[in-house]
């Protein structure tokens, strides 16, 4: 079983995926050929980088490394296996060969010179400020589970986030109570497939909803060589039911003009496609996909308006499995949040959410597919 876990910039965008054994365990040989041995995944996750986590390079024998493409996959290769004999040798020949390596942990003494790009699991403690400017970057900052390790991060030297930090809301700062409402309006309005006109009322009263909504159906993703300049136009161009998918992502979008994406936006893409995928995989109807596709999405409202679940859904008209999912992690579709949330594919929660191994791995890639593709175009 392998984790897969998305990597930022700071320009909080998706620049590649980590790859590492779940619970801990090591990447092996037999992991790696599954991985890259079919097209899947790379094609899945372009344009993308893939950063493989590996305690030691022992498993890149010639065959595996045939698979891997020197222009979309780096090694992240612990410190520790530097200490072996030839080893900070062999990561050299591989740098050499095209391939992006990372010494992942403090390396000692013996390293090579040339192995200058690190990687930390921040979770045990971040570098000082300014440790990593003589090096060679990006670096990249694991587990950076909250905003101030982020700051921190950051001023270390660091280019290049996983973690959670984007679940750890900033401060409410200058948003008014008045935008709060408008959005919760907005959402009783999705929920209860409210007629057209009164969308667009209410669009028309939230102006950066607005431009991301009108952006997007002028992307390259629905481009019909006409430029849609209205409201109606951009639901007539939609249809209802993906106006309502689209717009309950766009709720996430909601950054400055001069201020970066935000990071729940590929995130709720993300769970949203991947408990559709698992609902359809059950060969559900349409309207259970829809739910399944809700629940996802809406399972991070919580922290776009920095206030408790139960008071974001109380006016939400929801469906009663979807407010059971979000509020108490109820049912075959609460089991599956959990999963999704939890990122963890251990067997115990698989098993309890209704899924084997080869349907996770395949709706992961699904997911990530569709939840990368939603970003370059919003």
């Amino acid at each position: 079983m392998v984790e897969v876990r998305p990597v930022a910039n700071a320009q909080n965008e998706w620049v590649a995926l980590l790859l590492g054994g779940s619970a801990g365990q090591a990447i092996d040989a037999a992991t790696l050929q599954s991985l890259f041995g079919t097209p899947d995944l790379l094609a899945a996750v372009a344009p993308l980088d893939c950063i493989l986590l590996l305690d030691d390079a022992g498993a890149l024998a010639p065959s595996i490394l045939d698979l891997l493409p020197t222009g979309r996959v780096l090694l992240a290769v612990g410190a520790a296996a530097l200490a072996q004999e030839g080893a900070a040798r062999r990561l050299t020949v591989l740098q050499e060969a095209g391939y992006r390596i990372l010494v992942d942990g403090e390396p000692g003494p013996g390293s090579a010179a040339a192995l200058r790009t690190v990687a930390r699991d921040c979770a045990a403690g971040v570098p000082p400020p300014s440790s990593l400017s003589a090096l060679f970057g990006p670096h990249l900052a694991r587990n950076v589970d909250s905003r101030a390790c982020l700051q921190a991060c950051e001023n270390a030297g660091f280019g290049w986030f996983q973690g959670d930090y984007p679940l750890d809301p900033p401060p409410a700062g200058s948003e008014d109570g008045g935008s709060r409402k408008r959005l919760l309006t907005l959402l009783a309005l999705l929920a209860r497939d409210a007629d057209s006109r009164e969308l667009e009322r209410q669009l028309k009263r939230d102006p950066a909803l607005s431009y991301h909504l009108l952006k997007l159906v002028n992307s390259a993703a629905f481009s019909c060589g006409t430029e849609i300049t209205s409201f109606g136009q951009a639901i007539a161009r939609l249809g209802r039911r993906q106006l309502q998918r689209w717009l309950q992502l766009l709720l996430y979008a909601r950054t400055g003009a001069d201020g970066p994406p935000s990071l729940l936006l590929p995130l709720a893409a993300l769970r949203g496609a991947l408990l559709e995928a698992l609902c359809k995989q059950d060969g559900g109807e349409r309207e259970a996909q829809d739910q399944a596709f809700m629940a996802g999405v809406f399972s991070l409202l919580d922290r776009l308006l920095r206030m408790p679940m139960a008071a974001v859904v109380a006016d939400l008209p929801l469906p009663g499995e979807v407010e059971a999912a979000l509020l108490r992690g109820e049912g075959r579709l609460g089991q599956r949040l959990r999963l999704a949330a939890a990122g963890h594919p251990e067997p115990a929660l698989l098993a309890a959410a209704g899924v084997d191994a080869a349907g996770w791995w395949q709706a992961q890639l699904h997911a990530h597919h569709w939840a990368i593709q939603v970003v370059r175009n919003v």
